[in-house]
């Protein structure tokens, strides 16, 4: 089993720690293991971020640290669509924010989208928990992990002031619609 994770959003959404908790979660608690690519603009907030994640059930089953063939895409924010889009196969999984993503543009693939930015803000006040509630959606439509799995990686790696409101997000995501 090897799922290649293209995560594409702008700085300050969340996507490098998206991939962390993702790949923590998968490594530390699933058995399986992962390996993490993380690249973004040199602003702090604005630019484009990526990062590629490859989850396996073997080191053998990932030759690469590079997402060439996404099994799974995210875009948080519509940078470079056109330049990723021939990366995807015709059984990626799409999830979009479409709050800033249009999903017209993934007519032909298995696209899930949703007002994340906004599910954040009702459900916790704020946009910035976005990429949570988002992998809460990527476990239930994928089950890569178990929202336990996911919820013992955010007690690992998020400050104590923000978990209780992390969970809230994540259990968010797994109930959206």
């Amino acid at each position: 089993m090897k799922q290649e994770i293209l995560i594409i959003g702008r700085g300050g959404q969340g996507v490098l720690l998206l991939g962390k908790l993702l790949g923590h979660a998968a490594s530390k608690y699933a058995n399986l293991y992962a390996v993490i690519l993380e690249s973004y603009a040199a602003e702090t907030r604005g630019g484009e971020s990526r990062t590629d994640v490859v989850i396996a059930s073997s080191m053998e089953e990932i030759p690469y640290v590079k997402v060439l063939n996404p099994d799974i895409a995210i875009f948080m924010y519509p940078y470079n669509i056109e330049k990723y889009k021939p990366l995807l196969k015709p059984t990626s999984l799409v999830i979009l924010d479409e709050e800033y993503v249009d999903p017209g543009l993934f007519k032909n693939y298995k696209a899930i989208s949703a007002r994340f930015s906004e599910i954040a803000r009702k459900t916790a006040g704020s946009a910035r928990v976005a990429n949570i509630v988002i992998l809460g959606r990527l476990i239930r439509e994928t089950n890569i992990i178990s929202l336990e799995h996911a919820k013992e990686a955010i007690k690992d790696l998020i400050p104590g002031n923000w978990i209780e409101v992390k969970i809230k997000a994540l259990e968010a995501g797994c109930n959206s619609v």
